[in-house]
């Protein structure tokens, strides 16, 4: 089994690469760069990278990964190899707004919101889906759910409760299993950083066409973890719900991380706002 897959970049993958990077439209600000994409936008790039054999990563911000980010070296270091990031948390929207972009209420796409059309999407294009992730059965109950709605879809799962040490067997043998089934979509759903150091370190032996880190998304899915109402996620009130509802493990997240992302805002806000030199985002 060939453990270091790579797929094959053609000429015209290439061409198919350089068409999305010409009409990219993007923010950076606090050392973290952010795509502003729709749903629709991020599923067409799904389907270009898989219909092209490209191998891309599709990472996602939110105000917890912004706060990590600041931490954590590998995280830095994932993202820096990651071909597209999109927002996922109005906190995101709002500051790229803040910082001068053109950032919409609809560039923030959980996958609360977009797990379904995505599922719908691999259904009609025969896509293999390995998830990875969430506790023993959790996973597997969540694949039931979408394999009774979508009858055509091919999805594999493994928890996401192993020894991450590269060479371990546990590791090894998830990445072998991931390379049997060959899925054009790995989606790794083990929290954050965990899944992105784990992407990050396996990435040049992950046989998959698209990487999507998702958190606990299979887990909404399975209800193993309730779903905050979607309007309350629409204007920026999801983590009041999940507060209310995981206190204990929820708490310093909510209550604690934003504080310490105050004094790099407001120094960021001032250096673009009153420097001279500055050239304004036109994105």
């Amino acid at each position: 089994m060939n453990l270091s897959w790579q797929p094959e970049v053609t000429p015209k993958s290439k061409k198919a690469s350089q068409k999305f990077s010409e009409r990219r439209a993007e923010a950076s600000f606090l050392g973290i760069r952010v795509d502003l994409k729709t749903m629709p936008e991020l599923l067409a790039i799904v389907s270009e990278i898989i219909k092209t054999k490209q191998k891309a990563v599709i990472a996602n911000h939110n105000l917890h990964s912004l706060y990590l980010f600041q931490r954590e070296p590998m995280l830095k270091a994932f993202h820096s190899r990651a071909e597209w990031c999109h927002i996922d948390g109005m906190p995101l929207v709002a500051l790229a707004r803040l910082f001068g972009y053109k950032a919409k209420r609809n560039h923030r796409v959980t996958y609360v919101d977009w797990m379904n059309p995505l599922m719908e999407l691999a259904a009609e294009n025969r896509w293999r889906i390995f998830y990875l992730g969430s506790p023993e059965g959790v996973a597997e109950r969540g694949a039931d759910i979408f394999r009774r709605g979508y009858p055509a879809l091919q999805i594999r799962t493994a928890h996401g409760y192993f020894s991450f040490h590269p060479n371990s067997e546990e590791n090894l043998r998830v990445i072998r299993s991931i390379s049997e089934f060959e899925p054009h979509i790995l989606m790794v759903g083990m929290g954050m950083p965990r899944q992105e150091f784990w992407i990050h370190q396996n990435r040049d032996s992950l046989a998959a066409n698209v990487i999507l880190p998702c958190g606990a998304s299979m887990d909404y899915v399975a209800g193993a973890v309730r779903v905050p109402p979607r309007w309350a996620g629409r204007v920026g009130l999801g983590w009041v719900f999940r507060l209310m509802h995981e206190p204990g493990r929820l708490w310093q997240r909510y209550l604690v991380e934003p504080w310490s992302l105050a004094g790099p805002v407001f120094r960021e806000f001032v250096k673009t706002r009153f420097s001279f030199d500055k050239t304004s985002p036109t994105n």
